[in-house]
């Protein structure tokens, strides 16, 4: 019996055959060329049929996993198109005299490693979408076909790494895990693998001989088991029929209120990143929105979304939810959210710098743009509007001031406005203390606990040396949380929490017990959280 631990990418548990996967590889040699114009419409024609094919991707994925994780596929396109890339292929080929296959691949490995070794986690992992458009371009030039067949019966898929396009394109019903060498739990095959709820690791020590034997993977403990002893796989059966049977509880939970047994009530609302994850919100029944990450808009864009692409994506959310509170967080980027045409200057320490609401303070026709959109969309629905990284009773004020103006443009201009509560993220050390002043100010607070452990711990939560220092359970984080409850209370305003810890179910009844009143976690922990409220003495 072989055992090897993984980070986690998704709970569950597999038990099958293992299949190790492996791509076919492109065998690349520099060959000298007389006519360069030829090898630049080979390159071409292979890049053309190279878009057709994520093209096709895209719409697989939209029906699978839905629109926000089928995007991948459009980046991958542009970054086909992208400028420097097609420069530096097309100059290797003109000027070393060399065949197309040698240049992309040359190519491909210089944007590799310089995204590989940036600093920002995001751009690292572009790393592997770099590999993923040259390998998909280099297979078409090479006559290598793009087959992702895992066989006839379900399987674990054991690999080196796995490309978002690879994943898609296997057949979900024969694919039970899999485990990868490479890979981060941010990766967009991670995120696949979370949306398409199949147990999984990355950073598994594996090994082609585990071929045609049995494994299991425990997505709960991270573990993948090779050849388990008898007792280990009559076990991990009693255990996954338990885990199959939960899974059917949970979802008896639907349209159930999330009431304590004493009759105490919490709304219990889920946190988005994009329309296309509105799916996900209905599916788990969730009473609401309580945090609709807005940055999207801006990553997603090659310039600042104008205020009729903002008001268009906010009345769709809020006119889905039918009523139900629509929570929109103001631009929360900066840090490792970057957006090139905002002109950033490199910071040394970004976590701490310019990042979300100092950005939309210092660039008020930014702001006022997205205001504009939020108040305009407000007469569709119940849309509520929420400030990230507040540390100051100043900033809220200067934040009501503009609003105000906001407002009464709109007005001028005969547009209608629904009722908004506007509210601010506590995140910051500074604001849980000096929460008792702000709560005098706004309508509610949500508690950005991701944030608010790491300022309050001195702890870039980014950095995976620390994790053993990265304590979210630390009787200071909870403390402020207390603090922030009842200051919010005593004010006559509601609280909430939006971060990590809302989904931590070991948590629930102590934030139960602090009179908390909203929880908002990704869609998924919907059902496992009204479980335990409805548990709960």
């Amino acid at each position: 019996m072989d055992k090897k631990a993984g980070k986690k990418i998704f709970n569950g548990i597999a038990i099958g055959k293992i299949k190790f996967y492996s791509k076919k590889e492109n065998q690349v040699s520099r060959v000298k060329v007389e006519d360069t114009d030829a090898e630049i419409a080979r390159y071409e024609a292979a890049k053309d049929e190279a878009v057709k094919q994520l093209e096709r991707l895209y719409e697989k994925a939209l029906v699978e996993v839905g629109e926000t994780n089928a995007e991948i596929f459009n980046v991958h396109i542009m970054m086909l198109d992208d400028d420097d890339f097609n420069e530096s292929v097309l100059n290797i080929i003109s000027v070393q005299k060399v065949n197309a296959e040698y240049a992309l691949a040359a190519t491909g490995d210089n944007f590799a490693e310089m995204f590989a070794n940036m600093e920002d986690e995001y751009f690292k992992a572009r790393s592997a979408d770099i590999r993923d458009i040259t390998e998909r371009v280099l297979s078409i030039l090479c006559g290598n076909s793009e087959s992702t067949d895992i066989g006839e019966e379900p399987v674990i898929i054991a690999a080196e790494d796995l490309a978002p396009s690879e994943t898609v394109q296997m057949d979900k019903n024969k694919l039970l895990a899999f485990v990868t060498r490479l890979g981060s739990s941010n990766s967009h095959t991670a995120i696949l693998a979370r949306t398409m709820g199949i147990p999984a690791l990355a950073g598994v020590g594996i090994d082609p001989s585990w071929d045609g034997k049995i494994g299991i993977v425990d997505g709960y403990e991270g573990i993948c088991i090779v050849e388990p002893t008898m007792p280990v796989l009559e076990e991990y059966f009693k255990k996954k029929a338990a885990d199959d049977e939960q899974k059917k509880l949970l979802q008896t939970l639907k349209g159930k209120e999330n009431i304590t047994k004493s009759g105490q009530k919490i709304h219990l609302y889920a946190n988005i990143g994009n329309p296309g994850d509105l799916m996900a919100v209905m599916e788990n029944d969730a009473g609401g929105i309580g945090l609709f990450r807005s940055e999207f808009l801006y990553l997603e864009s090659e310039t600042y979304p104008t205020e009729e692409e903002q008001f268009q994506a906010y009345k769709k959310v809020v006119e889905t939810m039918g009523g139900k509170k629509v929570i929109i967080r103001t631009l929360d980027i900066g840090a490792d959210k970057q957006a090139d045409y905002f002109g950033f200057e490199k910071e040394e320490n970004p976590v701490l710098g310019y990042r979300a609401i100092r950005i939309c303070l210092t660039r008020p026709e930014v702001f006022r743009t997205q205001l504009r959109a939020l108040f305009r969309a407000s007469a569709y629905g119940n849309l509520a509007i929420m400030y990230p990284m507040i540390i100051s009773v100043d900033e809220v004020r200067r934040i009501k001031e503009i609003s105000k103006e906001v407002r009464s443009e709109l007005a001028a201009e005969g547009v209608q406005i629904g009722e908004v509560e506007e509210g601010i993220m506590i995140e910051t050390p500074a604001a849980a203390v000096m929460s008792d002043e702000l709560a005098k100010l706004v309508d509610f607070f949500s508690i950005g606990t991701n944030d608010l452990t790491q300022y309050t711990l001195a702890i870039d939560r980014q950095n995976a040396k620390l994790d053993e220092f990265y304590d979210a359970h630390h009787p200071a984080v909870l403390r402020l949380i207390e603090t922030v409850i009842k200051n919010a209370h005593e004010a006559g305003i509601w609280a909430g929490i939006c971060g990590e810890l809302g989904a931590d179910t070991t948590l629930t009844k102590t934030f139960l017990k602090m009179g908390i009143d909203e929880l908002s976690v990704s869609p998924g922990c919907i059902l496992p959280v009204r479980k335990v409220i409805r548990e709960t003495e």
